[in-house]
């Protein structure tokens, strides 16, 4: 975790070191700007191209509702379809907060679901920047089909009585089953995990590239209560397991 946090502290420091390099460029050439991705100080946009300051934005949108809805709106057309929340409280000590519900991206879901915002925002860069190019890699088709297990759930972790609450207590974690691509064919986290072919290669690749944008990725090889899906939740930093 040190060392995560050291490496992330480096690049913010060489960030800043560019930026102020860039402005005192720029009092003798006008045209030299820091690009948008790169700059620590510009909003997060879901379809600039992925930067170790990605990961670093998405975490400040936690508490911040109105910039995370703002971000979303920086969606490619047709990519995202939400409807934003107010906060609530769906079953007693398990409040929600800066939540959405997620009704579409690029691919149909096997429902819609509540999730707080920054987890909607780490998926569709996901999705766009890695999950969709994988297939297209894979498979030469895109993924059209998501099939998921939710993200509220107000509840302890593996719903032991003494244990910390999961991130599905505040809808921060996203149970992903399946995927299905465009001419149909459904790749299953439990059947196919450790096929050896193609659908394995891909959920594997798939899994690897998630745990650059959430805080936390579990997958079948950590235990056998992850068999049949991915989780992918907001909490931790770079958990990859």
């Amino acid at each position: 975790m040190r060392t995560r946090l050291m490496r992330v502290f480096c690049v913010v420091c060489l960030i800043l070191l560019l930026v102020a390099g860039g402005f005192l460029l720029g009092l003798q050439q006008q045209w030299w700007t820091v690009p948008r991705q790169w700059n620590p100080f510009a909003p997060l946009h879901l379809a600039d191209p992925v930067t170790p300051l990605t990961r670093w934005k998405l975490q400040r949108l936690g508490d911040d509702p109105e910039a995370c809805l703002t971000v979303l709106q920086t969606a490619p057309a047709g990519t995202l379809t939400y409807q934003p929340l107010a906060d609530y409280t769906p079953v007693a000590n398990c409040p929600l907060n800066n939540v959405v519900r997620l009704r579409g991206t690029t691919l149909q879901l096997s429902s819609s679901f509540v999730a707080r915002c920054p987890l909607v925002a780490a998926w569709a860069l996901y999705e766009q920047h890695r999950l969709q190019p994988l297939a297209q890699t894979h498979f030469g088709q895109p993924v059209a089909r998501l099939t998921h297990y939710g993200s509220f759930a107000c509840r302890n972790i593996y719903h032991r009585e003494n244990a910390r609450r999961s991130d599905h207590a505040t809808a921060s974690a996203l149970d992903v089953a399946s995927l299905s691509l465009a001419d149909g064919t459904d790749i299953s986290v439990l059947r196919d995990w450790d096929d050896g072919g193609e659908k394995g290669a891909f959920l594997r690749a798939a899994f690897a590239d998630a745990c650059s944008f959430f805080g936390t990725s579990l997958g079948p090889d950590y235990n056998a209560a992850h068999a049949n899906h991915f989780h992918f939740g907001l909490r931790g930093f770079g958990i990859c397991r």
